[in-house]
């Protein structure tokens, strides 16, 4: 086990950080809401899965690869579905399948690794409807024309999650006036399917299930009636994880669903919520293949560094500045590694930096994490001087930074493709680090004409110093 740091995590269910302590340290287990698939994800779509991707590695770090079990659904039975379908004319199933394997292929490109497991909500009806059974059994549902409701009313302590009043959580469930429903509040588990639509066998009649029950059956059917983590934006606080506790704790008779709650910030688009009116929706596949956003196409690891400058508890506001600058800190990394001769496979066992570890360890602090990253970078700047010393510093940045699905293509072939980067990587590299030799040995005169030599080329430096040694630092960008 390589990571001994506590690892601290906030815990939305009880408003505070707490040191995670696994129900079972040889099975860690975590469940992520994953797409519904009737249209393409779009990039606030991404920052859950790049956050959770994050947290799966550190966990397998520090737990050991085969003591994590990583389950992310697909939901594909839905309104929303059926209503897409519809709209373009073809099946169901076709929707889904096409829509699934643009959304794989999406992920893979953010550096994403595979979950242990991702059920699809359709290979599970007959989980759902155990369930159902036994919360109808235990008198927390009734069966009303057709129709099988959870009775809200039933459960005393609903709503632990989200703590709304009363009156925002019937505004924000906007659930549906019918005159079967005891309460206002209660909410569908089985509804009775349309010529046309989905439709399965139930005690219940032929009919499909509800949004919010899918993940409860899929969840415990691969994680069991408890398990650790739960998580998934913070737009699914209420009603979809309100509701998958109250139906999972009420059939199970458990005091929590998941020990630990863990939800991502909002993101905008340049500083504007993301719609469809306002021209700014953009998805994860446009971002990869065309120039809609920034007037280029991007690469995925840069996608993915660009959403990691942010907490992931706090909101994100997604710029093509932010990325411009994200590909840039990456052309300088594989800079660094492409002079050593570095490969980010070669480097699994270099050590990790002490403060990069209690970093993530601290409530997943990506940014602080980045911070280190920045001044390994530094460190590991080539100087004939100390070549070795340097070369185990780049080691250090490729080991720390794979932890984060970071610098994981080929140096050579990165600045192959990285034409926007309009300087010789390789030589600015030279002169940056012939610079900061001139700088640590009190040669000013050596250091302001390569500052000169390195603005004619569009490069612009920023000076500092690491906190940790004194000594000094430089980081370039194209200016």
């Amino acid at each position: 086990m390589s990571v001994v740091t506590p690892l601290k995590l906030y815990n939305t269910l009880s408003r505070e950080r707490e040191v995670f302590a696994p129900l079972d340290p040889d099975n860690v287990r975590l469940y992520v809401c994953g797409p519904t698939v009737y249209d393409l994800a779009h990039i606030g779509n991404a920052r859950p899965l790049i956050v959770f991707d994050a947290l799966y590695r550190l966990l397998r770090e520090k737990y050991g690869p085969d003591h994590v079990t990583y389950v992310r659904n697909i939901t594909d039975v839905d309104d929303k579905i059926n209503a897409r379908a519809a709209e373009r004319g073809i099946t169901i199933r076709e929707l889904t399948e096409e829509t699934n394997r643009v959304f794989q292929e999406d992920v893979a490109a953010l550096n994403c690794l595979e979950p242990n497991v991702q059920p699809r909500a359709t290979e599970h009806i007959a989980e759902m409807i155990a369930i159902i059974e036994q919360l109808i059994a235990k008198g927390h549902a009734y069966a009303a024309d057709g129709h099988v409701l959870f009775d809200v009313p039933s459960m005393p302590d609903y709503g632990a999650l989200s703590r709304r009043p009363l009156e925002d959580m019937i505004a924000g469930a906007r659930v549906d006036v019918a005159p079967y429903k005891k309460g206002e509040m209660d909410f569908v588990l089985w509804k009775p399917s349309k010529e046309g639509e989905p439709g399965w066998d139930s005690p219940w009649g032929r009919g499909r299930p509800g949004w919010h029950i899918e993940c409860s059956a899929m969840s415990h059917k691969h994680l069991g009636e408890v398990f650790d983590i739960h998580g998934g934006g913070i737009d699914l606080v209420f009603p979809h994880h309100e509701n998958e506790i109250a139906q999972t704790r009420c059939a199970f008779g458990h005091d929590v669903m998941a020990k630990v709650w863990m939800h991502n910030g909002f993101l905008q688009v340049e500083g504007e919520k993301m719609s469809k009116s306002l021209g700014n929706f953009i998805t994860i596949h446009e971002l990869l293949h065309t120039d809609k956003f920034g007037g280029k196409a991007w690469k995925g690891e840069v996608l993915r560094l660009a959403m990691m400058r942010s907490h992931y508890r706090q909101p994100i506001d997604w710029t093509v500045k932010a990325l411009e600058e994200a590909e840039k800190t990456l052309s300088r990394w594989y800079g660094v590694l492409r002079a050593h001769g570095l490969k980010a496979a070669d480097t699994a066992q270099a050590p990790l930096r002490a403060a990069f570890v209690e970093a993530l360890c601290d409530d997943l602090n990506i940014p602080r994490a980045m911070a280190e990253l920045h001044a390994l970078a530094s460190k590991a700047e080539p100087r004939d001087s100390d070549s070795q010393t340097t070369k185990a510093e780049a080691e250090k940045l490729a080991r720390a930074a794979s932890l984060l699905g970071l610098l994981q293509d080929d140096p050579t072939t990165w600045a192959q493709r990285a034409p926007e980067v309009d300087v010789d990587v390789t030589e600015v590299e030279k002169l940056v680090a012939e610079r900061l030799a001139a700088r640590k040995a009190r040669n000013f005169s050596e250091s302001d004409r390569l500052r000169d030599v390195l603005a004619e080329m569009g490069v612009k430096l920023k000076d500092g110093k690491d906190k940790a040694t004194g000594e000094p630092t430089t980081e370039w960008e194209v200016a």
